[in-house]
């Protein structure tokens, strides 16, 4: 499946955010949004979505414009920003309500076995990334976005996720963007990079140097 964003036009109080916006993502490949605090790399998924309408977009699906929501399509799959699973719920129960294998994550993530029956409240903001980075890719769909997954997680468990998003690659679109751009690099097979409100595919990581989001070289 291919998947293109165009055209995108965001103003907020009469600024505008993204302007002119095009991407494009697809099965196979991990596709990556960078830019600076505030440059509308989250709009842009929430956009995607279909949870923040814009001024304008166009959204292609397999080169067929896709008018209505992603999210009613039960195409998508968005890990948001903030926890998303009610505070209360018992991680276990959270795996059978989104249909996601148990004895598969633990397989991954050994050290969670003791949280079956732990309300999501009781464990540490990145033990609660994890598990919701996992439900969310591993959930039914087509494409996933992925706000900032890194973020919070522990180092323990960043080689653990980026080999996982590597896998479920295979067979679904995966977009993500995240302020730690050493692990979105890592894992990355198309960059974009927002800027001054436009998107700008990046063929070579000096590029990243060369539009001052970076100081240092990735390209060797």
């Amino acid at each position: 499946m291919i998947l293109e964003v165009d055209n995108v036009e965001l103003n907020f109080s009469g600024k505008r955010i993204l302007n002119g916006i095009y991407l494009k993502a697809e099965t196979g490949k991990v596709t990556s949004i960078l830019g600076s605090n505030g440059c509308g790399k989250s709009c842009l998924l929430q956009i995607i979505f279909g949870s923040l309408k814009p001024k304008y977009k166009l959204i292609r699906l397999n080169n067929e414009p896709f008018l209505k929501a992603l999210y009613r399509s039960r195409k998508i799959s968005f890990l948001p920003q903030h926890h998303f699973v009610p505070d209360q719920t018992k991680i276990g129960m959270a795996f059978k309500l989104y249909q996601v294998d148990w004895d598969a994550f633990i397989h991954r993530f050994p050290q969670f076995e003791i949280f079956n029956n732990t309300r999501f409240n009781r464990l540490s903001g990145g033990e609660r990334r994890v598990i919701e980075i996992y439900l969310i890719l591993k959930k039914a769909g087509q494409i996933v976005l992925l706000d900032e997954p890194f973020n919070g997680v522990a180092p323990l468990y960043i080689e653990t996720i980026q080999n996982l998003i590597n896998y479920e690659k295979k067979h679904k679109i995966i977009i993500l963007t995240d302020h730690r751009y050493t692990e979105v690099i890592d894992v990355s097979d198309s960059i974009y990079l927002i800027t001054n409100g436009c998107s700008k595919l990046i063929n070579d990581l000096s590029e990243l140097k060369d539009y001052k989001y970076l100081t240092q070289d990735f390209s060797n």
